[in-house]
């Protein structure tokens, strides 16, 4: 196990509430997060600094690359397509649970081009969230439950292993993930920690099959191999890392996004950059992400 010296730098000092689901796009040679809770989802230009924000109406969990070209996003109510500029046209599936207490969180596309995408309890006080799959007709079938905080989604290279994440108890699992149908199955645990801020939050695969974790409140990310080993420590200039994407024209950009939300004035003096978008160089490429069918 090694301990990485602060390597990241902050490349764009959003000071966003709750920065989150980090996507390269290859294409565009940009960057794509969300603030959930301002709400919006943005496109930041590395090369030139620039950041657009395109507001959403409401929460937004997570969302995903289209091959036609925008996006499928998931908001609060359910999920929608959207076009480039982020402008909402289509609602194609309603949320699956009470919004008031529920709202979807992290996800992605998987291999073959559909959507996974999981829910998180507000307030709790329940394990009662859940992951779903979005199918190219937009029919969402859930595929487990049992969870606080959907979180952590991934998939191995081959796109054979799914890996997620319940933030709450500590945990990430690894799952058998069946490319035609779309099913994971023998559930394992493939990290399993104990402390109080050990709490694995988003994360992402890079070409070697190595798992990155955001550790939501310890002010790092955590590198996992294959089988589970804890490899290294990353730290990060924010205590609230919540999820890691591969990017830059070799893809061996790493950045991470932080957030701000509930942080305390002492903290904020520390780590005066807290919400913003961090990176360093890295020596493994990640993987470009796939894009939904629809």
């Amino acid at each position: 196990m090694t301990a990485s010296s602060t390597g990241f730098t902050c490349v764009l000092d959003a000071r966003a509430s709750l920065a989150e689901c980090p996507l390269w796009s290859v294409d565009e040679q940009a960057l794509y997060w969300i603030d959930i809770n301002a709400p919006s989802l943005n496109r930041f230009d590395p090369a030139s600094g620039d950041n657009v924000t395109m507001p959403m109406p409401e929460s937004i969990g997570c969302y995903a690359f289209r091959k036609s070209g925008g996006f499928v996003v998931a908001l609060r109510g359910g999920i929608w397509l959207c076009d480039r500029e982020g402008r909402l046209q289509r609602h194609v599936a309603q949320a699956p649970y009470d919004t008031t207490h529920y709202r979807f969180n992290d996800g992605r596309c998987d291999p073959q081009g559909r959507l996974v995408v999981g829910s998180m309890n507000e307030k709790r006080d329940s394990d009662g969230a859940a992951l779903y799959r979005l199918d190219r007709d937009f029919t969402l079938t859930r595929l487990f439950g049992g969870m606080t905080i959907s979180n952590g989604l991934a998939f191995s290279p081959d796109g054979r292993t799914m890996y997620h994440a319940d933030t709450p108890a500590h945990v990430i699992r690894a799952f058998d993930y069946d490319a035609a149908t779309g099913r994971p199955s023998r559930a394992r645990t493939f990290a399993q920690w104990h402390g109080a801020n050990e709490r694995p939050d988003g994360g992402t695969v890079d070409s070697r099959g190595h798992y990155f974790a955001a550790f939501y409140g310890d002010g790092r990310l955590v590198e996992l191999a294959p089988d589970g080993r804890h490899v290294a420590d990353h730290p990060v200039p924010a205590m609230c890392p919540t999820m890691c994407a591969f990017g830059g024209p070799d893809l061996r950009t790493l950045f991470v996004t932080t957030a701000r939300q509930k942080r305390d004035a002492d903290e904020l003096a520390r780590y005066p950059q807290s919400g913003g978008i961090f990176a360093m160089r890295v020596d493994a490429p990640g993987q470009p992400e796939t894009h939904v069918s629809a």
